[in-house]
């Protein structure tokens, strides 16, 4: 028998034994929310009740497994049975037994990521639409996935995508059926589908539905906040019988809007369900108190939420530090300064972590941590200067500035309508192995040999082009300036040259290629500011081509088994934990992310419990980051007010340094 009062506190514990009933359990960061559904398996196995009849749901097979294996030791081997795995793991084990019902037979095939995109190029290329300028497949499978997990019709939500391009819309809504009439002929059920057609399965056949309402005497349901419209909707057919859902999660870490999680779920569970017990898990066994005491004050600025309060068991260590520094390259520095401490007081690299809003806030910290050699690696993604988007625009840069760039204007070329690197090859040698983007000579003949579909796109540069007659014009190349820039250079050409190219050809490219491609604008529009910090634009590409060898170097030291720095948004960093935290860029409209604000509602509540997750990430010690300069690409530089989530906190909780003044 196990001794739950001992192996619990008193929190967990009243969780763990409640009676029947729906139970909504309120797990604050790092109070033992999966410790708790453990025992309460292992309480239910106790009491009597056969594991068959319990139905667990997780957001991944690692954590059912994980839980399963834990609560199986505890009661010795009982929870044989139990039904534990993922929305969509419990859903497709239903849809095989009753897949008749819905037109399918029961060896449906499933498929993966890859077999969706494969399937939706074979539509494209069956209706004509394989053309540059036409969504790609990854594209429109994510916009059919959102348009099926928030309950939208796709016409919609193509629309919102759409709206800011000349895509013809019916043209994405022929591919939708003609992806779904795929599907239907060849037996198979993509990763979404699993969820609607297990909606539709209790929806349309009452009898399976009753089914599993009797056989269910317990549902459980882990990281309840992260729920989609349809999740919640499945579970509350199940449990509709015997009422007995437990259900846990914290509001204050619904950060997931953006992939369909509904923030609402957990807050109306209480009405959907009448007779709710609520439990709340306050006590916290990560951090210290001088942090809870931070993320506490941060949160509580949140209209619409179950109100907690985190306390810590750990002893007293020292207060959050709020730097004030001058701009992103002195953050760098900053950063990279306190590491090297830090390594000294015997911390290791894998015990830290840089966590921000958006990708492009670490941008100067990649650079500044591939010159000094510190092994890093970045949570699901890829190095700044590696990525595709990035390398797109600086091919363009290169193009202008290296008329004797083979690989650039390859890369340039190959980005439009019917161009392959064959024919861009060909171009190339007819071109006699240079290219002067500054002579309209050289461009009408470039334009001349390519073909039909790609004339109208290669017109749109030419606006970006005559920035380069400009140049010509007011004879900007009769001398250099000071510090051995020429004139144009002085104005940041280079970023007025991103910024046509975007205009004019880039940003409609990336909505037909990239799933998110205002992610990757924003990445591109920090590039043209971070160009304009060079004397010129040759010392800017050859800085890229520098970091890009040294990032090398630094992946292969992180290969061999090494200790490495964690870079991280703050998305990808949820579950995770470090001893020390670094959180950049906390000025308002980059942390809390203006546009996020602007276009959906309820963003700044979201992007406040952001920043609480973020702080509750450390154990030991958190470094909330202030620029308070940014550079535009014209190289003008303006203040930015310090994000209005730190100004919420109570200064006496924090530790302020002046870092820029120093």
């Amino acid at each position: 028998m196990i001794d739950f009062a001992q192996e619990l506190n008193e929190e967990q514990l009243a969780a763990v034994t409640a009676s029947d009933g729906p139970l909504l359990v309120l797990a604050a960061a790092g109070t033992g929310k999966t410790r708790t559904l453990v025992y309460r398996v292992a309480y239910l196995v106790e009491q009597g009740v056969d594991a068959h009849r319990i139905l667990l749901l997780t957001f991944t097979n690692k954590a059912a497994h994980e839980m399963l294996e834990r609560a199986d030791r505890l009661v010795g081997g009982r929870v044989g049975g139990l039904w534990g795995g993922t929305f969509h793991h419990m859903a497709n084990r239903m849809l095989r037994r009753h897949a008749a019902a819905l037109g399918f037979p029961s060896d449906y095939t499933i498929l993966d990521r890859d077999d969706s995109v494969t399937l939706i190029r074979a539509c494209l290329k069956e209706l004509k639409l394989t053309r540059k300028d036409f969504p790609k497949a990854p594209v429109l499978l994510s916009v059919f996935g959102k348009a099926a997990n928030t309950q939208q019709s796709a016409e919609s939500v193509a629309e919102a995508h759409f709206e800011e391009t000349p895509i013809d819309v019916d043209e994405v809504l022929n591919v939708h059926k003609a992806y779904v009439a795929r599907k239907q002929a060849l037996a198979a059920m993509d990763f979404d589908d699993l969820l609607v057609n297990g909606l539709r399965l209790f929806r349309e056949h009452a009898e399976v539905l009753a089914r599993y309402q009797e056989h269910f005497l317990y549902v459980l349901v882990d990281e309840y906040q992260d729920t989609n419209c349809i999740q919640a909707q499945w579970v509350d057919l199940i449990a509709a019988r015997h009422r007995n859902l437990l259900v846990v999660g914290d509001d204050f870490q619904s950060i997931y809007s953006w992939r369909g999680a509904d923030f609402r779920n957990i807050l109306s569970f209480p009405e959907r369900y009448p007779g709710t017990r609520i439990f709340k898990l306050e006590t916290n066994y990560r951090s210290v108190p001088e942090i809870l005491a931070v993320a506490n004050a941060c949160i509580a600025g949140n209209p619409e939420q179950f109100q907690k309060v985190m306390r810590a068991t750990r002893d007293a260590y020292k207060k959050p530090v709020l730097v004030r520094l001058r701009d992103g390259a002195q953050q760098a520095r900053y950063v990279v300064e306190q590491i090297r401490r830090l390594q000294r007081e015997g911390y290791s690299l894998n015990e830290m972590a840089v966590l921000y809003r958006a990708h492009f806030h670490a941008m100067e910290l990649q650079s500044q941590l591939a010159r000094e050699r510190i092994p890093y690696v970045i949570t699901s993604g890829v190095r700044f200067f590696e990525q595709a988007h990035i390398k797109d625009v600086c091919s363009l840069l290169r193009v202008v500035y290296c008329p004797h760039d083979e690989m650039a204007f390859t890369r340039l070329l190959a980005l439009f309508p019917g161009v392959g690197h064959a024919t861009a090859g060909r171009l190339w040698r007819k071109l006699g192995g240079r290219f002067e983007a500054g002579k309209e000579p050289e461009r009408r003949l470039v334009e001349a040999a390519l073909p039909r579909a790609a004339k109208t796109r290669w017109a749109a540069l030419e606006e970006a082009f005559a920035l380069l007659d400009e140049r010509e014009q007011d004879g900007a190349n009769d001398g250099d300036g000071e510090n051995g820039e020429n004139g144009a250079d002085a104005e940041n050409l280079g970023g007025r040259l991103i910024e046509a190219f975007v205009e004019g050809f880039y940003r409609r490219y990336a909505v037909e290629n990239f799933e998110n491609a205002q992610v990757r604008l924003d990445d591109v529009n920090e590039l043209a500011a971070f160009a304009g910090r060079f004397q010129s634009m040759e010392a800017f590409l050859s800085e890229v081509a520098l970091l890009t060898n040294l990032d090398a170097e630094i992946e292969s030291m992180t290969r061999e088994g090494g200790e490495y720095l964690r870079l991280s948004t703050v998305h990808q960093a949820k579950g995770l934990e470090w001893k020390v935290v670094f959180i950049l860029w906390l000025a308002d409209g980059l942390f809390p992310s203006g546009r996020s604000m602007m276009e959906s509602e309820g963003g700044e509540s979201e992007e406040r419990r952001l920043f609480y997750v973020s702080v509750t990430r450390a154990k030991d010690e958190v470094y909330l980051c202030v620029p308070e300069l940014r550079q535009t690409r014209d190289r003008n530089v303006f203040p930015v007010a310090p994000s209005r989530f730190v100004d919420e906190i109570p200064r006496k909780l924090l530790k302020t340094e002046q870092a820029w003044l120093v």
